[in-house]
């Protein structure tokens, strides 16, 4: 029985070391909490507790050059990296720190938002500009539905919002919002980047926006979900003329038939809204031409896309409630804005021009998604 006690002892004090052990990548016994990044007033500091670094430096998207510029931080006490520099303007942005000429995320900062393939720690700055993307008191819900395409040969992801009281009145019907990404997005691209749920979560609550359900789809054909489920992708030649708005296709044909099923959602076009930033945008754009009927709110956003006098025709002809154009005055796609904004008016059909500051970045994206979204479904 003793030798018994002894060895549940002795796995208990194990296991308290291992604990302990792991406990030291998050503390440093004796020494202060490393807080990183830390706002206070007008200003921000970033700190990075390194070792054996011998040059650390600072890259932030709020630079003038967020590709190549840098800032240099100063070793500290107890091998602390630190800069202070002042507080950008109210924003979200991402940041990364370079040691010794390699990209490192900051291990003391949770908020982390994912845009294709990277992976990059975000400072909220609050504000006026802001206040819409942090978390509200009521909250909606997320989820990623699978649909079968039979257009594109697979099963495939979507992501889905619905808002905050969807599952307590089962008998409520809501319009719904497709919301597409940009080249290199997938499905979870304007749910970590763009804050969907917590702009129209913020929205909704304040009585800004009406309730409505937020579809996201996976745009890259290909695919079937977000590369980080590590599923296989499927070989898709977009050269390929047999393959010219297949996505599209499945997207009213597949995806708002699978929704309007599935979701209590009201199948009609003035219930129903489509939006997308850059490639989206041209999806967009694509979808509103094929099917000029099925859409009463259409929002290209930085779009790669334009459309002829007759497809404009026949939207006016539909009667569409709201027609969105966006794009920021330093975007490589501004003249593609003025020029697609320059046709709607010579067509008469009546829009919104939106022209922000900036180029083709999701602070923009974020700032029409929170614009638009006021206007939707009114």
């Amino acid at each position: 029985m003793k030798r018994f006690l002894s060895v549940i002892v002795l796995g208990v004090a194990f296991a308290a070391a291992l604990q302990a052990q792991e406990l030291t990548n998050f503390a440093f016994w004796g020494q202060k909490p490393i807080i990183s990044p830390e706002i206070q007033n007008d200003s921000v500091t970033f700190r990075l507790k390194a070792d054996y670094a011998t040059v650390v430096k600072l890259s932030g998207s709020w630079m003038p050059n967020p590709w190549t510029g840098t800032i240099d931080m100063k070793r500290g006490e107890n091998c602390v990296w630190e800069v202070k520099i002042p507080l950008p303007a109210p924003e979200i942005y991402t940041y990364n720190f370079v040691v010794d000429g390699v990209s490192v995320n900051d291990p003391q900062n949770v908020l982390v938002q994912r845009d294709g393939t990277r992976y990059l720690p975000m400072l909220l700055v609050p504000g006026e500009r802001t206040e819409n993307y942090g978390e509200a008191t009521q909250h909606g819900t997320v989820s990623h539905p699978w649909y079968d395409s039979k257009i594109l040969g697979m099963s495939r992801r979507l992501t889905v919002y619905t808002p905050y009281g969807y599952e307590a009145n089962p008998k409520k019907k809501y319009p719904v919002l497709y919301l597409l990404h940009g080249a290199g997005g997938d499905e979870e691209a304007w749910i970590s980047m763009g804050r969907t749920a917590q702009i129209l979560d913020n929205l909704i609550e304040k009585g800004l926006a009406e309730p409505m359900i937020v579809v996201m789809p996976n745009g890259n054909p290909g695919q079937a979900a977000a590369r980080t489920l590590n599923i296989p992708e499927k070989p898709y030649d977009w050269r390929d003329p047999a393959n010219r708005d297949l996505y599209v296709k499945s997207l009213c044909t597949e995806i708002v038939p699978f929704i309007e099923k599935n979701f209590r959602a009201v199948a009609k076009p003035a219930s129903r809204a489509i939006a997308g930033l850059s490639m989206g945008g041209g999806h967009t754009i694509s979808a509103s031409i094929m099917y000029p009927e099925m859409f009463d709110y259409i929002c290209p956003l930085s779009a790669a896309g334009s459309a002829t006098p007759e497809q404009i025709a026949a939207l006016k002809k539909a009667g569409v409630k709201l027609y969105f154009l966006a794009c920021g005055n330093t975007d490589f796609l501004f003249k593609g804005a003025e020029e697609m904004h320059a046709k709607l008016l010579e067509q008469g059909l009546e829009h919104e021009y939106f022209v922000s500051e900036g180029g083709h970045v999701w602070s923009n994206w974020r700032l029409y998604l929170n614009t638009f979204a006021r206007k939707l479904f009114k």
